[in-house]
C-alpha cells in the first residue's frame, strides 16, 4: 500500500464522530430554519409582531452560529485539516461559519424593526416589508448553513468509502513455524 494515501485517511471512529455532529448540527439549523416564522399562517405580517420573540430569533441564531464557529476552528486545528479530505471539509465548514454568523444580525434587525412599526401607514408598509425581507434573508442564511455543513458530511462520506480499501492494520502475529519436512532437523 502506498503510505501516502495511509496518511491522508482520517481514522474511521473520527470520520464518524464528525459526520454525527454535522447531521446534528445540520438537524438543529433547518429545525430553527423552519420554526422561525414571522409571517402568520395567512402569510401577512403580524399587526404586531412581538419584540421578545424575534430578538430570540437572533439570540438562538447566535447560539447556532458560535456552534459552527467552534467546530469550524476545532477541525482547522485538527491535523487532519491538511488532507485532501479535510481541505474540503474545512473549506465547507468556513463557508458555513461565514453564512450562520450572517444570520443573527438580520434576525436582530427583525426584531429592532419590530419595534418601531408605529405611526406614519406609508412608512410602516416599507418597515413591514424590510422586516419580512432581513427575516427570510436571515433563515436563507440558516438553511444555506446546513447545506454547507451537508457538503462537509457528504465529503466525508466519501472518505468513509475509501477506508474499505485500506483495512485497517492487523495485530502482527509470529508466522506459523514451518512444518517439518526434509529439510528441517529434528530432535
Amino acid at each position: 500500500m502506498n503510505p501516502d494515501v495511509r496518511r491522508e485517511l482520517m481514522p474511521r471512529d473520527e470520520v464518524l464522530r464528525l459526520i454525527g455532529v454535522l447531521d446534528g448540527m445540520k438537524a438543529k439549523l433547518l429545525d430553527a430554519a423552519e420554526q422561525w416564522q414571522l409571517l402568520d399562517d395567512t402569510g401577512r405580517v403580524p399587526g404586531t409582531p412581538a419584540y421578545a420573540d424575534l430578538i430570540q430569533h437572533a439570540a438562538g441564531a447566535h447560539t447556532l452560529a458560535h456552534g459552527v464557529v467552534e467546530l469550524a476552528a476545532d477541525f482547522a486545528r485538527s491535523p487532519h485539516s491538511t488532507t485532501r479530505v479535510g481541505r474540503a471539509v474545512l473549506a465547507h465548514l468556513a463557508t458555513a461559519a461565514t453564512l450562520s454568523s450572517n444570520a443573527p444580525p438580520r434576525f436582530a434587525e427583525t426584531a429592532e424593526t419590530a419595534l418601531s412599526l408605529a405611526g406614519n401607514p406609508i412608512t410602516n408598509r416599507y418597515q413591514a416589508n424590510s422586516m419580512v425581507l432581513d427575516h427570510a434573508t436571515a433563515r436563507a442564511y440558516l438553511r444555506r448553513t446546513s447545506e454547507s455543513l451537508g457538503a462537509a458530511a457528504t465529503e466525508l462520506n466519501n472518505h468513509l468509502g475509501l477506508h474499505r480499501f485500506f483495512p485497517a492494520p492487523s495485530r502482527r502475529q509470529s508466522p506459523p513455524s514451518p512444518p517439518p519436512g526434509p529439510g528441517t532437523r529434528q530432535r
